[in-house]
């Protein structure tokens, strides 16, 4: 992904669900870790920052559909979909922000989950 952002494209950041579970802060976790399972660092020239990872999940994601417009940041005139965590991807050490949690969930303004 540092790659996609150094030529200045706007990659998103995905799980393919059938393979693995979906869980975002995960999928945060590795894009900035870069780290496998057995602990080796894969690649550590493409790790990217926990906001760059989180953009990639988010209005880079919602790029990808042509929604941008209408979700995937927090402005006037688009939908309050967001989720409340445990603490800031952007603050905690990279190697915490798998554990951080989630705490609500926030659609259309309401809430739908909550721990």
């Amino acid at each position: 992904m540092k790659s996609a952002l150094a030529l200045g494209l706007h990659p998103a950041n995905h799980t393919d669900f059938n393979v693995a579970p979906i869980d975002h802060l995960f999928t945060i976790h590795t894009a900035v870790n870069r780290q496998t399972r057995s602990g080796v660092i894969l690649g550590e020239a493409e790790r990217i920052g926990p906001l760059e990872a989180l953009r990639a999940i988010t209005l880079d994601g919602a790029r990808m559909s042509g929604e941008e417009h209408k979700k995937a940041s927090i402005e006037t005139g688009k939908l309050a979909d967001l989720v409340i965590l445990s603490a800031d991807p952007t603050a905690v050490p990279a190697a915490e922000i798998e554990k951080i949690e989630m705490l609500e969930t926030i659609k259309e303004g309401k809430t739908v989950w909550k721990k």
